[in-house]
């Protein structure tokens, strides 16, 4: 079960190497490219959300108690975006003033997907693969941004890159951090099941939804892929 974790979460780390992919493509395809993988990492997370983590969190745990840790975490996530000045973008057109703010917010957000991820393979190795696909999906067009966003902080090109992957790699301490957290404190799981539907939802509905319906163009594009993370995690 470690092993796993740790394996999940090191693939979890790497994902911040996408952003070599801000210099491959020109900028129009790029722009293009992030806003269907936003919509299908929006239809992952949500997927995750309803069909794995919370039926697996209320077949275990008390409903009320599930749902009122997935409200509480929602309201964390929130709290901690504000609080960071680190409201995910996925424009590469976005220019924030918030490099090290954004590098901060980001490390903390990938130790707590760590975290999840461990509390997803000590339910079961199906559950914690699922996971970790999801947040994979959502970390792809995340990291892209993040890069952007250095970059137009004043960071050079391996400064950025080099920055992202070390903030990245915190996934990997919270893989092990909530490994032992929930070999020693019994019930744990209890909570970071609701706590990482919650934290899903939040990144869905609030940080790439607006995204997807505030696009002018590729409506359809982007419903198709909307539909088919939910379908992957549906069929999964």
């Amino acid at each position: 079960m470690l092993a796993s974790t740790i394996l999940a979460s090191v693939f979890v780390s790497f994902v911040a190497l996408s952003g070599l992919v801000f210099l491959s493509f020109n900028k129009q395809f790029l722009k293009k490219t992030l806003s269907l993988l936003v919509a299908l990492a929006a239809g992952s997370l949500m997927g995750q959300v309803f069909f794995h983590l919370l039926p697996e969190a209320i077949a275990l745990f008390p409903v009320r108690r599930v749902f009122s840790l997935t409200a509480l975490s929602f309201t964390i996530f929130f709290l901690l975006e504000k609080l960071f000045f680190s409201h995910h973008c996925h424009d590469i057109d976005c220019r924030r003033p918030f490099g090290y703010l954004n590098l901060i917010g980001d490390g903390l957000h990938n130790f707590l997907d760590g975290v999840i991820i461990a509390g997803s393979f000590w339910e079961s190795s199906a559950l914690g693969w699922t996971t970790t696909l999801a947040i994979i999906l959502h970390e792809i067009p995340q990291e892209i941004g993040d890069f952007a966003v250095l970059i137009f902080a004043g960071f050079g090109t391996k400064k950025a890159l080099l920055a992202n992957f070390a903030t990245a790699l915190l996934a990997v301490l919270g893989g092990i951090f909530g490994y032992l957290a929930i070999s020693y404190l019994t019930g744990l799981e209890a909570i970071i099941l609701p706590f990482a539907a919650g934290g899903f939802l939040y990144l869905a509905s609030v940080d790439l939804l607006p995204e997807i319906n505030h696009q002018k163009n590729g409506h359809w594009s982007s419903i198709i892929f909307f539909l088919a993370g939910l379908g992957m995690m549906f069929f999964i």
